[in-house]
């Protein structure tokens, strides 16, 4: 202990990767200590404050975070139904029961955020719900027809 007093400040590494960089088993050798010392106190980089009038204004025409939630899960809706395809151009195989619950969590966000919509919002919610109910009926009715 004595002699960890008497060394530096600084802090030490110990490899012990069972496998060197070009892959292959190390010797049983000790592990490779490395010391390091910390930064200067100088050398460590205040963060920046950026005043609030720095920053660009949004653009009006950006959708609000409303609108990108509901497009999102209106998007996995129709993943979840087999309508979009994968991002290899493959198909994906209907899953219902998971549309079904995609739906019922845009059903919850409607209730949960009613009064508190504006007509536009509320308006892309109701259709986004129609259409997607309705397109999840036409499924079911062709897998029975299939089945």
């Amino acid at each position: 202990m004595a002699d960890e007093k008497n060394e530096s400040s600084g802090f030490k590494v110990v490899d012990r990767r069972a496998f060197n960089t070009e892959g292959s088993r190390r010797d049983e050798e000790t592990p490779k200590v490395i010391k390091a010392e910390p930064p200067a106190p100088a050398a460590i980089a205040r963060p920046q404050i950026i005043e609030p009038e720095a920053l660009e204004p949004s653009e009006p025409d950006e959708p609000s975070g409303f609108e990108t939630l509901v497009s999102y899960l209106s998007t996995t809706t129709m993943f979840q139904l087999g309508l979009l395809a994968g991002p290899g151009g493959e198909r994906i195989p209907p899953d219902m029961p998971n549309a079904n619950r995609t739906i019922d969590l845009l059903q919850v966000l409607q209730d949960k955020t009613q009064g508190n919509l504006t007509p536009n919002e509320a308006r892309l919610l109701d259709d986004v719900l129609y259409e997607l109910r309705m397109t999840f009926v036409e499924l079911q009715k062709r897998q029975a027809r299939k089945g």
